[in-house]
């Protein structure tokens, strides 16, 4: 019992009474190695894929092209002023109904036409104590409505731009907006690029084949997005790139003006009726530029 009682007054000895279990440093914590905490932590690596059970090659083939865009699109705006509200919408609707049918007679796989209305009121203006022109804002001092009509207009056949074009700047719209051009691709050209690329994955695989003395086998996957070839075998959870943005192509926007002066400065010219060929000097020369379109794909060869 006595040899007992030292060993105890020589521990409480080491902690004055009342004083806090000092604590330990991150360095100092044990480790837990335990099944538990290993399988609730993140995997450090990816599991490999069936067609790495084996030695294989994988190739990336990509082209690119350069192609004219095929889509234009543009918007106006055309504005009626009145102190009836139903006044001010005719005048409104009448200004864009011919042009919406001369567009029309275009055909709807050459030029498509969305238009929205909105309406805001203009109230009665008033001098604050500041001399500051304000506005009253209440339904009893409404003294005119602005019908604001907004009219886009989506090219689908760029043969007819120009003279759409000339159409809808000759309606004496309020605004005008520019010509934003953009590529479409046809199926035709997908598959040209698709097969191209697939062509330069072999070329590839045959040349890094050759450079090392090895021997391509019997082709294990092919994979037209080209993921396969950006497989993390190593670290998981690493950024890749899936090709996206591969066959994206971005939206050029060219001003609408010609050499020298702005369409916007010439003298208005009278609407064209509905299906009226547009004169040529009312044409403007919109010149679609050049889209970069390119397409990735990825072939995997066993290697013997």
């Amino acid at each position: 019992m006595k040899r007992m009682a030292v060993i105890g007054l020589l521990v409480m000895s080491a902690a004055p009474a009342g004083a806090a279990p000092a604590l330990r440093s991150d360095a100092q914590r044990p480790v837990d190695l335990s099944s538990a905490s290993l399988a609730s932590s993140p995997p450090l690596y990816g599991p490999a894929p069936w067609w790495m059970r084996e030695p294989i090659i994988a190739a990336t083939g990509e082209v690119q092209t350069h192609i004219s865009a095929n889509r234009a699109v543009f918007n106006a705006e055309f504005s009626a002023v009145d102190k009836d509200l139903a006044t001010a919408e005719r005048a409104a609707a009448d200004k864009v109904r011919a042009l919406a049918r001369t567009l029309g007679a275009y055909g709807a796989d050459k030029a498509q036409v969305e238009t929205t209305l909105s309406v805001r009121p203009i109230y009665e203006q008033y001098r604050d104590k500041d001399g500051n022109l304000q506005n009253n804002v209440r339904a009893d001092k409404i003294e005119r409505y602005e019908v604001l009509v907004t009219f886009n207009v989506d090219i689908r056949d760029l043969d007819v731009l120009e003279r759409a074009y000339a159409a809808v700047a000759s309606a004496h719209p309020v605004s005008m907006g520019q010509v934003g051009f953009n590529l479409e691709p046809d199926n035709e050209t997908n598959a040209e690029l698709f097969k191209a690329a697939m062509a330069d994955a072999a070329r590839r695989a045959r040349l890094a084949a050759d450079a090392t003395g090895a021997k391509l086998g019997r082709v294990r996957l092919i994979d037209p997005t080209s993921r396969a070839c950006e497989t993390d075998v190593l670290v998981a959870g690493a950024p890749r790139d899936f090709g996206q943005d591969a066959g994206g192509v971005q939206e050029v926007v060219v001003d609408a003006q010609k050499r020298g002066r702005s369409f916007a400065s010439q003298a208005p010219a009278a609407a064209p009726a509905p299906g009226e060929a547009v004169s040529a000097d009312q044409l403007l020369p919109l010149q679609p530029p050049l889209e970069r379109l390119s397409r990735r794909a990825c072939v995997v060869y066993a290697l013997e």
